[in-house]
């Protein structure tokens, strides 16, 4: 009985070590140079109208990104346009297939699965590119997903599109361009 408890309290904290890592201690992120602008190059700098749209789109990728880790699905089938597509991995961008394409329905039912899929999942060097009411955002998110075995801390730099639809934002679209890759692969290119 004894050795059971010893071997379940090692199991428990193996498993909880990295949620807490990533919560607590920062460490698990790699050093990169500074944050560029909020606007790809090229984009003429935002008035206020702009910025304020701009933080406003920052503010909602945040927030599906948080959806995803906590299982919030009712928050995805809100945040997710019907035509919803993510595009996992890259191996497109040399004319192969991608890892994996997902709807809607088969995103949100890969995040509603227990346990939940992801430790964490941060945004890093996200840019805004605003054509009116669609939005286009280029970045990285970091993630350590719960599958992995042993644990290992990843990224993917991602293109994704947005539309603005009865004054809400939606998520029309996810595309990784690199990715996924280790942390300790890190390039801030």
């Amino acid at each position: 009985m004894r050795a059971f408890a010893t071997s379940s309290l090692i199991l428990v904290a193996l498993v909880a070590a990295p949620a807490a890592q990533s919560q607590n201690d920062p460490s698990w992120r790699p050093k990169t140079s500074s944050a560029p602008s909020l606007v790809p190059p090229g984009t003429p700098p935002p008035g206020s109208a702009e910025s304020a749209a701009i933080a406003d789109v920052l503010a909602f990728e945040k927030a599906t990104e948080a959806a995803v880790v906590r299982g919030d699905t009712a928050y995805l089938e809100r945040a997710l346009a019907p035509t919803f597509l993510f595009t996992h991995g890259d191996g497109w961008v040399d004319g192969g297939p991608p890892l994996k394409v997902d709807t809607k329905a088969t995103w949100i039912a890969w995040v509603k699965k227990q346990p939940a899929p992801y430790f964490y999942r941060e945004l890093d060097h996200v840019q805004v590119e605003l054509h009116g009411d669609v939005a286009i955002t280029l970045g990285r998110y970091f993630y350590l997903p719960q599958s992995n075995t042993p644990a290992a801390h990843m990224h993917v730099w991602f293109e994704r599109v947005y539309a603005k639809r009865n004054g809400q934002w939606q998520m029309l679209s996810h595309r990784t361009v690199k990715g996924p890759l280790r942390n300790d692969a890190v390039s801030t290119k």
